[in-house]
């Protein structure tokens, strides 16, 4: 008796890139379901991040696993895995240390004259596009540091994502050393402890208390009270006009009136937002009356 020789399955190997025609065909899927253009200049970062999917899911080639994915329906748990490798970003806590030393020395102190009653010790944040959570992490820590009295506080943190894998990283708020390297020294002894066995940190409990977590596209309306405060940075750089004017409104209802949003300094959202008040280049106030939808 003779058996057939399996032929073992070739990955792409590193040297590999899609082809002008499949990067044309993956930056249409992902459009469709995030509203980020994928640029031609991206074509070697896409192939990358596309070969871990291919050895995680045992297919050959690009195009296979393109027709694999047209074939899955939206829920299937490898179009969150797709996603998640072409939608994240490095991130770390504390970054952009300007923006939160105004957090901290600025916004916080004044929310604290303001409030002059119980009734008026509330603060709802929301961080957009929150990645593996550090954004969020870093204003609890900012706000257990310098808000007198904050456990006598509502306060709400919540952070989305598109990427499930994303949202669990962050539910976990476990962070390597890279991500901690802007963290004062202070802080990682008041609010994480270092786990045992592994380089990491956790964070403890007096800031995860805080913090809600949940998937959730820009794209989409963000069903919640308003908010205070609403930090949607390092994101709006990858959409194109359209689906950064769809964001940018969609964000812009979800904010109370008198709040305030941060971007990142170079997002380019001043003419989404002629009717908010510009305070810094990277900081914007929503008006007291209603809002016109650019």
């Amino acid at each position: 008796m003779q058996f057939e020789t399996v032929k073992p399955i070739v990955f792409p190997t590193t040297l590999e890139q899609v082809t002008d025609e499949q990067l044309a065909k993956f930056g249409e899927l992902i459009y469709q379901r995030t509203g980020i253009r994928v640029s031609p200049q991206k074509k070697t970062l896409l192939s990358n991040r596309l070969r871990r999917r291919l050895r995680d899911t045992g297919i050959k080639d690009f195009g296979d696993y393109y027709q694999y994915l047209k074939s899955l329906p939206n829920n299937d748990p490898e179009w969150d895995a797709f996603l998640q490798e072409i939608t994240t970003h490095e991130t770390y806590l504390f970054r952009d240390e300007k923006q939160w030393e105004w957090f901290s020395n600025e916004y916080l102190p004044g929310l604290a004259a303001q409030a002059c009653t119980p009734q008026q010790r509330s603060l709802r944040i929301w961080s957009a596009a929150c990645s593996t959570g550090d954004e969020a992490v870093t204003a609890a820590c900012c706000i257990a540091a310098c808000l007198p009295n904050f456990n006598q506080w509502k306060i709400r943190i919540l952070g989305t994502d598109i990427g499930l894998g994303a949202i669990e990283q962050a539910r976990a708020a476990v962070f390597g050393e890279r991500a901690m390297r802007l963290v004062p020294e202070s802080y990682r002894t008041r609010f994480f402890q270092k786990a045992k066995d592994a380089n990491v940190w956790q964070a403890r409990p007096v800031i995860t208390a805080m913090l809600t977590f949940r998937q959730h596209n820009l794209l989409d309306r963000l069903r919640e009270p308003p908010q205070d405060l609403v930090f949607l940075k390092n994101v709006l750089i990858y959409f194109d006009a359209d689906s950064k004017r769809r964001v940018v409104n969609n964000v812009r209802e979800v904010i109370r009136p008198g709040g305030l949003l941060v971007c990142g300094a170079a997002e380019g959202v001043a003419e989404l937002l002629k009717d908010f008040v510009r305070l810094q280049p990277w900081l914007y106030r929503k008006p007291h009356q209603a809002a016109h939808r650019v």
